[in-house]
């Protein structure tokens, strides 16, 4: 309990910082309005969609196809993705076959690919 406690406080505060760096806000509650372009606005709701009816695997996927060409708007589409993510309960990841470490290691992976590993090294550990 407390280990995916710590590791969502430190999602949160990768979320956190990559924000600042995209958008110059400061938030602890990022929302899809934080997003400029209504097209990546719609993308990420239907991000949402999906992992709200527990097809996260699906919705991650599309993630990773997103941002497969590194286009930096798509970056601020996949981290709000991992912060609602993020914003799961345990229990409902669990029944959708998912998990924190998952939650973690995908907002890492994507960091990475962004040219912000080694940001993502310190908060993510």
């Amino acid at each position: 309990m407390f280990e995916q406690d710590y590791i969502m406080r430190l999602i949160k505060e990768m979320v956190r910082a990559i924000l600042k760096l995209l958008f110059g806000v400061d938030t602890q509650a990022p929302t899809m309005e934080l997003l400029e372009d209504a097209q990546q606005r719609q993308t990420l709701e239907s991000l949402y969609d999906l992992v709200d009816a527990g097809r996260i695997e699906e919705a991650e996927n599309q993630v990773y196809e997103l941002t497969e060409d590194s286009d930096p708007g798509s970056l601020g589409v996949a981290v709000l993705f991992y912060s609602y993510l993020n914003d799961k309960t345990d229990s409902f990841l669990a029944e959708h076959h998912f998990s924190r470490e998952e939650v973690k290691q995908g907002l890492k992976d994507i960091a990475t690919q962004y040219g912000l590993g080694e940001m993502a090294s310190v908060f993510l550990q």
